[in-house]
């Protein structure tokens, strides 16, 4: 079971919770998504946790469920050129910092160890392990950033997103070696950087 010590606190208030969280920090290319969520007062699903804790097949099932329960949903979809502009720290921070003001209903942000500018704001680290309104943001960003990604396997199917989702894994590597830097990719990230000055 899930903390959820600020729920607890807030909902016995009747007052309301957001969580937000990302996915795609890590990558080499493709979206940051990040993504928040305002779950209904005494809301409880125990199969909502970190999203890397379930499998995909539950991912995409618990996917629905949050959007159909939920009070208040909103996704930031951050390109590889605004992440190389602002850096992948800043870029993540902006976009959460707009999400926590898409709504009005919420008392508290809660986020997944990403401090914001703002007063009503709880970095919690591990965010996503302790608070379900946290979780259910994380589940929803890494669905919709894995899609995402999959739509981008049908575009350039020799780069293989379809398994390794643009995260820096040895296979990856190989196929940037091997077929170059498309538009999809960080430059501000060195395996990519290096590999776009090979070229010239």
């Amino acid at each position: 079971m899930l903390e959820n010590k600020y729920e607890r606190q807030y909902w016995e208030n009747d007052r309301y919770i957001m969580g937000i969280d990302e996915a795609g920090r890590g990558p080499l290319c493709g979206p940051l998504v990040v993504a928040c969520c305002v779950l209904p007062i005494n809301y409880e699903n125990e199969a909502i946790n970190d999203s890397k804790q379930l499998s995909e097949k539950k991912r995409n099932e618990l996917f629905k469920v949050i959007i159909r329960d939920a009070h208040h949903f909103e996704f930031r979809i951050v390109s590889p050129k605004m992440i190389d502009r602002y850096d992948i720290y800043h870029a993540t921070q902006r976009a959460m910092d707009e999400l926590s003001k898409s709504t009005r209903i919420h008392s508290l942000t809660v986020t997944d160890a990403m401090p914001l500018n703002r007063i009503d704001t709880v970095s919690m680290v591990k965010g996503d392990a302790k608070s379900i309104s946290v979780a259910a943001a994380s589940i929803l960003a890494k669905v919709l950033r894995d899609h995402i990604m999959m739509g981008y396997d049908v575009l350039y199917p020799q780069y293989e997103y379809r398994n390794h989702k643009g995260y820096g894994t040895k296979r990856h590597l190989e196929l940037m070696d091997q077929y170059g830097i498309n538009e999809l990719y960080r430059m501000s990230f060195r395996p990519c950087r290096d590999r776009q000055l090979k070229l010239f």
